[in-house]
C-alpha cells in the first residue's frame, strides 16, 4: 500500500516537480506575455501591419452580416431594407470599437487573443438571431448585443486604468470612452422589453448617437492627434479589409440566386452580368479610395471613418439584392422594390465614396483628379438612380449599371494618368 501511495503521490505532484525543473523567470515571463496591460495611448507601432489575429477576427462578421442579408433578400421591401440597416449598422459599430482596440491597444499576447477570442464567440451567437433581428429575433439579438458591449466595457476599462498610470492626460477621454460604452450596453439591453417598432427606433436613435459621438470626436481634434487615433497604413487596410469582407455578399447573392432559380442561360447569364456589378464596386473603391491614407486631422479622419459606413452598408445591400434579380431574371421588367435595393445601392456607394474622397491625403495633393472624379461620381449616383426608376428586364438593369460604373473608372483613369500618378499606392498623410 504504501509503495503504491508513493507512486500516486508521485503522479499528483508531477506538475511542481517540472515546475521545478523549468528556467528561473519562465513561469514570470508567461504570465506576463499572457495577461500584460493594453498598450497606452500613443504606444503607436509606426510599421505595424494587420495580424492574423486581426484577419480571423474579421471574417465571423461574415457570418452576422450574411445572416442579415439573407433575410433582406428574401424579402426585398422597405421595411426589409430599413432592419437590415439597422441591424447592419450596430453590426459595423461593433466592428469599429473591436477593430479600434487592437490598432491602438493591442499586441502580440495571450491576454489580446483572449480578448478577440471572447469577441468572437457572443459575435458568432450574434449570428444565430441576426437574421430577422428586426421582428421576432430582436428580444435575443438584443440581449447578446448587450453581452457584447458589457464585455467590452471591461475591455476599455484596462485602457483607462492603464492611461492613468502611463498617459493621466489621456485617462479622462479614455473614461469617457467607457462610460459610453456602459451607457450603451444599458440602452441596448432596455430595447429588448420595448415592441418591435420602438426597440428598432432606439437602435437608430444609438446608431444615430454612436455616429455622431465619432463625428464629434473628429471635429474636436481628439482624432488624429499623436497620442490617439493616427491615420497608419493598417488602420487603411483593416477598412479595406472589411469591404472586401461585404463584397464577398455580392459573390454569395450571386450563388444563392442561381442555385434557388431554375439554372437556365438567362439565369445563369443575369448572375454572371451581376457578379461584374461586384467586380465594378471592387475596382471603384481600390483604385479609388483603396490603400491611400485620410489627412491627419481629426475631422478629415472622422469623415474618412464614418463615410465607410454608407460604403460597406450599399455593397452589403447590393448583394442581397441580387438574389431577387436572379430570381426574376426572365421577367421583363425588374419588380420595383428590387431595381430601387439595387440601383439605388450603387447610387448610396458612389455618393459615399465621393465624401471619402474629400478626406484624403491625395485630395489635395491630386485636386486635379478627385475634384471632377468626385463630380464623376455624384453624376454616376444620379443616373443610377434614373435607372432604378426606369425598371429595366434584370439583365439590362445590371448591363447599365456596370456601364455607370465604368464610366466613373474611365474618368478616374484619364485623371490620375493625366497626373502621372496612376498606380502610385497608398499616400502618405500630410
Amino acid at each position: 500500500m504504501s509503495a503504491v501511495q508513493t507512486k500516486g503521490d508521485a503522479k499528483t505532484h508531477r506538475p511542481d516537480r517540472y515546475a521545478d525543473t523549468m528556467p528561473e523567470g519562465t513561469k514570470a515571463r508567461f504570465k506576463r506575455w499572457f495577461w500584460r496591460p493594453p498598450r497606452a495611448h500613443g504606444d503607436t507601432i509606426p510599421d505595424r501591419t494587420v495580424s492574423s489575429l486581426e484577419l480571423f477576427y474579421d471574417l465571423v462578421y461574415v457570418a452576422v452580416i450574411s445572416q442579415a442579408a439573407h433575410h433582406v433578400a428574401d424579402h426585398v421591401s422597405a421595411r426589409a431594407f430599413l432592419d437590415f440597416a439597422v441591424v447592419f449598422a450596430l453590426t459595423w459599430i461593433a466592428w469599429v470599437n473591436g477593430s479600434l482596440y487592437l490598432e491602438l491597444h493591442g499586441r502580440e499576447d495571450g491576454r489580446t487573443r483572449s480578448v478577440v477570442f471572447i469577441q468572437m464567440g457572443i459575435l458568432a451567437l450574434l449570428a444565430v438571431f441576426a437574421a430577422d433581428a428586426g421582428g421576432e429575433n430582436g428580444i435575443a439579438f438584443g440581449v447578446v448585443y448587450a453581452t457584447f458591449l458589457v464585455f467590452m466595457t471591461w475591455v476599455w476599462d484596462a485602457v483607462r486604468r492603464q492611461d492613468r498610470r502611463d498617459q493621466p492626460l489621456m485617462a479622462p477621454i479614455a473614461g469617457r470612452y467607457e462610460i459610453g460604452m456602459a451607457v450603451s450596453a444599458v440602452v441596448i439591453l432596455a430595447s429588448v422589453v420595448l415592441p418591435t417598432d420602438a426597440r428598432l427606433a432606439l437602435w437608430i436613435a444609438y446608431s444615430v448617437g454612436w455616429i455622431g459621438a465619432i463625428a464629434l470626436t473628429g471635429w474636436r481634434g481628439q482624432l488624429g492627434s499623436e497620442r490617439g487615433l493616427s491615420p497608419t497604413d493598417s488602420l487603411v487596410e483593416r477598412f479595406a479589409l472589411f469591404t472586401i469582407i461585404v463584397l464577398g455578399e455580392v459573390v454569395f447573392g450571386v450563388v444563392n440566386g442561381i442555385s434557388a432559380a431554375e439554372p437556365d442561360v438567362k439565369t445563369i447569364g443575369t448572375g454572371i452580368l451581376a457578379l461584374w456589378l461586384g467586380f465594378g464596386l471592387w475596382w471603384i473603391y481600390f483604385d479609388i479610395l483603396g490603400r491611400r491614407r485620410p489627412r491627419r486631422d481629426g475631422p478629415a479622419l472622422a469623415t474618412w471613418i464614418l463615410t465607410h459606413f454608407p460604403i460597406t452598408l450599399s455593397i452589403a445591400a447590393g448583394g442581397a439584392a441580387m438574389v431577387s434579380l436572379i430570381d426574376h431574371a426572365h421577367d421583363p421588367t425588374t419588380p420595383e422594390a428590387t431595381s430601387w435595393l439595387l440601383a439605388g445601392s450603387v447610387a448610396l456607394g458612389l455618393v459615399a465614396q465621393a465624401a471619402t474622397s474629400t478626406a484624403l491625403a491625395d485630395a489635395e495633393r491630386l485636386a486635379l483628379v478627385y475634384r471632377p472624379l468626385s463630380a464623376a461620381m455624384v453624376a454616376g449616383a444620379v443616373a443610377a438612380l434614373v435607372v432604378g426608376w426606369a425598371r429595366p428586364a434584370p439583365w439590362i438593369l445590371v448591363v447599365l449599371l456596370v456601364t455607370i460604373l465604368s464610366v466613373v473608372w474611365f474618368v478616374a483613369v484619364s485623371r490620375f494618368l493625366a497626373a502621372g500618378s496612376w498606380g502610385e499606392g497608398a499616400a502618405e498623410a500630410d
